[in-house]
Order: structure tokens, then sequence, then C-alpha cells
């Protein structure tokens, strides 16, 4: 059986104030490496102080900013090529709860071939306008897959198998951006991947910073799921009999 070598993925794009702690907190717990996205000269002096100060954090720079989607993907194969079998990818604006990183490690070593996706239990922080844009993903992605396997499309906690991962991308076009995340869950998905969903405590920190364009990636997010509720029309007989066996 391969050794399983999970490793810690964080893109980040001028989320200098955070990292810090962020690194801190997970120092030990796994490899860690941060693919910075075009940031700024002050994130960039944090990152390098950070990559000189812990053996255990890597810092790739891609320039200029490319979008999540694609320091998702050039991650997931850096981190194949150092020799991990997973990542457990998270934001670095500080909303995801680190002290859950165990619980993804333990969710791995259980079924190495899943999908691992965080399921957000939030708290009075959230914004209750996103809130609801998010329940019009959930329910568009359950159309996509006839099934409520993917608990929430949007979540960026998560454990991801880089096997079946890159294999997809080879042949799978996903987007720079946001629209990446949940097209990969739905297209993993339809490619005979299991997904579990992992509760996680998720809190938005005041005066944090987003990256989400209201407009640009609601846009893009709506062209996504366009595409991939046309493409699920053909896989409905399949997509049924999985739902329909617990599969």
């Amino acid at each position: 059986m391969t050794e399983l070598r999970p490793w810690i993925l964080i893109p980040i794009f001028d989320h200098g104030d955070t990292i810090t702690a962020i690194v801190d907190q997970i120092d030990g717990i796994a490899p860690c490496l941060i693919v910075d996205d075009g940031s700024g000269a002050a994130t960039r002096v944090v990152l390098e102080q950070l990559a000189e100060s812990n053996a255990g954090v890597e810092v790739h720079r891609v320039d200029p900013n490319g979008g999540k989607g694609a320091a998702l993907r050039c991650g997931f194969r850096l981190a194949c090529e150092g020799g991990a079998t997973h990542v457990i990818h998270l934001d670095a604006d500080g909303q995801h709860e680190l002290a859950d990183l165990p619980r993804f490690i333990e969710a791995i070593r259980a079924e190495p071939e899943a999908l691992i996706l965080g399921k957000p239990i939030f708290d009075d922080s959230v914004d209750r306008a996103r809130l609801y844009a998010r329940q019009v993903s959930r329910a568009i992605v359950w159309l996509c897959t006839y099934s409520f396997a993917i608990d929430d499309p949007l979540c960026g906690y998560r454990a991801v198998p880089l096997a079946s991962t890159l294999a997809l991308l080879e042949k799978e076009s996903l987007g720079d951006r946001m629209e990446f995340e949940p097209g990969l869950a739905v297209t993993l998905y339809w490619a005979g991947v299991p997904v579990r969903n992992l509760p996680t405590r998720v809190r938005y920190l005041p005066g944090g910073l987003s990256h989400f364009d209201g407009l640009r990636d609601t846009l893009r997010m709506a062209r996504l799921y366009t595409r991939l509720l046309a493409r699920s029309v053909p896989r409905m007989p399949g997509l049924l009999v999985r739902a329909w066996s617990g599969r």
C-alpha cells in the first residue's frame, strides 16, 4: 500500500497580516506549501521570513496574480512533485478552524481515495447575502450531481487526493478563479471519486480581506453552472444509480 503523505496547501494573495498566525498554528502537523499568487511587497516580505524561519514551509511565487483556481492547480502539481499524495488546502485569511487539520488527516487515512470537503458551521459573523447565495450554489450542484453528496461546493477547506485530481485536470478546464473549487468538486464526483463532508467551523474576521468580486465571480460561477448542468443531463442515468446505491 502506498504511504500516505498529506501536505497543507495555502494559496495567498496579500494576506500578509494573517498568514504568520496560521503557519504558527500548523507547525509540525504536515509540510506546508504556500503559493503566493502575485502578492504585493509587504506580503512577500512576510512570506520570505516564514520560509527562512520554518523548515517545514515552502513558498512558491506566481507573478502576476492568476486567481485562486490557478494557484491551487499550481500547488497540486508542486505538492505531487514533492512527494505528496494529498493536499489539505485552506484559505489564508484566518477563517478556517486549524484545530480540525488532524481530523482531515484522519479522514484521508480512513478513505484515501475520497475528496474530503469542509462542511461549514457558520457563526454570527457570516454575511447573510453571501450565505443565501451559497444556498443557491448548493442547490445547483445537487442538480448537477443528482445527489446531496456534495454538501457545500464552495468551502475552501478540503482534502484533495492528488492522483485522481491531477488526472482529471489533464482533461478538464475549470477556470482560474473562484469557480474552480465548485467545478472540481462536481467533476471529481462525476469521475467516481467518493465525496465525504467534514463539519468544521468557519468565521469571518472583522476587517478580513476577501478577493471575491461580487459581479465578475458571480458571472463566472453562472457560466460554470450552466456548463455543468448541460453536461449533467447525459450522465443522469448513471448518477441516479449511484445516488440510489448510496455510493
